[in-house]
């Protein structure tokens, strides 16, 4: 069983009301804030986020530190820093608790971070859909700044701090940094071409700082432990910290957990999550959000030599490493958002792509071609397999176009299309064949629409 360290990040979940700024402030809410601006250096703050070992919350997991220190503004640049709110990826809805049970602990982390950096002001680019993320983020906002903790003098201190909130539309690809700051300026929300990154040239054409909600959010308690400290909560190296895990699907109790990063994912499941629903195999887990290729836990890690990343975990399950940015992507996949999307022995892999698959068709901003066709293409072989009219060639063919679409377009969206895909067909193949041969069994066939429009094209 495992041991959870003390509630760090959801200390302040379970308070009544929790959103108040007075119930906040009652559970220690801005004192980390105000001990920062008011008796530690930005230079300081700056070292203890790199210390803590903080690896960016949204997926990529690029350490905060690093990132904050590619800044270099000149003599009349504003710089700005943005938080990424807009938690679109299926199976995450670890952000919106916090903007949701805790908005004064991200306002805090934008307070110490804008200082830190040097910014006067912050956006949080929210996802439209969370529209109560949004009230609770604008009421906590206006109590922070009537208790004066934003605005000219925030804790008395000369150093101009205002946050602002910004909805999206409902676009998926405007959670990639770039598209975002289009977004947020008005334009389409289409990636940009880097370079220049948003450090250099970013929201407005300035020195732009783009970090995840729950990277911001961590900060206070950075600050406060000091970054060595937080970091040593954390069971691997330079991955520092606690996190938080969310679950769904076919557990007793999905849900969203804090735990210490490296926890296993076999711990995440059975021991966090209480196990299987009516105690089913487990047949496979999304570990971070629909794009990281998937699980097997029948798999076993093949790292015989001692140099190889994962030689300590050699022969063990895919779902008894650690989870760590690191330690995922030497297992091929990634960490993502860490939140794991759990199916039992009842889910047939090609629907379970496919419904993936149609998710990345709609939210394609379409700006390159090979993601635009690649992704429409991906849907129409998994159509035709599932129907049973599919060969066993077609499944080749998905390999081919997912291939093709790495590496080939401006951002990630490609990329996190294909690698699921490809993890799918990897580990699953088997279910892949049978689909062309004999198409879906019917009672998996859930979407009919879909058979008709395969049938009407035939």
């Amino acid at each position: 069983m495992s041991n959870p360290t003390k509630p760090l990040l959801t200390a302040r979940y379970g308070i009544a009301e929790s959103w108040k700024i007075a119930n906040a402030e009652r559970a220690g809410a801005y004192q980390v804030a105000k001990r920062a601006l008011t008796s530690i250096e930005p230079a300081k703050l700056k070292d203890e986020v790199k210390n803590a070992n903080i690896r960016g919350r949204g997926g990529a997991g690029f350490p905060a530190g690093v990132k904050w220190g590619f800044l270099n503004p000149g003599p009349n640049d504003q710089v700005y820093l943005v938080i990424n709110a807009d938690e679109s990826e299926p199976g995450t809805f670890k952000d919106r608790s916090i903007m949701d049970l805790d908005p004064h602990r991200l306002i805090e982390g934008a307070i110490i971070s804008c200082y830190a950096i040097g910014s006067h002001v912050a956006y949080i680019y929210v996802r439209g859909e969370l529209a109560s993320s949004v009230t609770r983020l604008e009421d906590a906002i206006a109590d922070a700044r009537k208790a004066g903790y934003l605005g000219a003098r925030p804790f008395g201190v000369d150093h101009e701090i205002e946050i602002h909130v910004h909805t999206g539309a409902g676009a998926y690809i405007c959670g990639e940094e770039t598209a975002l700051l289009n977004s947020l300026e008005g334009r389409r929300g289409e990636p940009r071409l880097k370079p220049p990154f948003p450090a250099v040239k970013g929201v407005f054409g300035m020195p732009t700082i783009v970090n995840n909600v729950e990277t911001i959010a961590v900060v206070p308690d950075v600050i406060d432990m000091g970054g060595d400290a937080w970091s040593a909560l954390s069971r691997l190296p330079a991955d520092g910290g606690v996190r938080l895990y969310g679950v769904s699907g076919h557990v007793r109790n999905p849900g969203l957990f804090e735990a210490p990063v490296g926890i296993t994912m076999r711990e995440l499941i059975y021991d966090y999550a209480g196990g299987m629903l009516a105690g089913r195999p487990l047949k496979a887990v999304i570990p971070g959000g629909s794009s990281t290729p998937v699980l097997d836990p029948r798999r076993l890690v093949d790292a015989p030599g001692e140099d190889q990343p994962l030689h300590a975990w050699h022969g063990k399950s895919e779902i008894d490493v650690p989870m760590g940015v690191d330690t995922y992507r030497a297992l091929g996949t990634m960490l993502g958002t860490c939140c794991a999307i759990v199916m039992d022995d009842t889910v047939n892999m090609v629907e379970a792509c496919r419904n993936l698959m149609r998710f990345y068709k709609h939210e394609s901003c379409g700006q390159c071609t090979p993601c635009r066709e690649g992704t429409g293409w991906l849907v129409d072989v998994l159509n035709n397999l599932c129907a049973g009219r599919g060969k066993p060639e077609d499944v080749d063919l998905l390999v081919d176009i997912s291939n093709n679409m790495m590496g080939n377009t401006i951002c990630a969206f490609a990329d996190g299309t294909a690698m699921p895909l490809l993890g799918f067909v990897q580990k699953f193949r088997d279910e892949f064949i049978d689909a062309a041969h004999n198409g879906l069994p019917s009672d998996v066939r859930h979407d009919h629409s879909v058979r008709r429009e395969v049938e009407k094209v035939a």
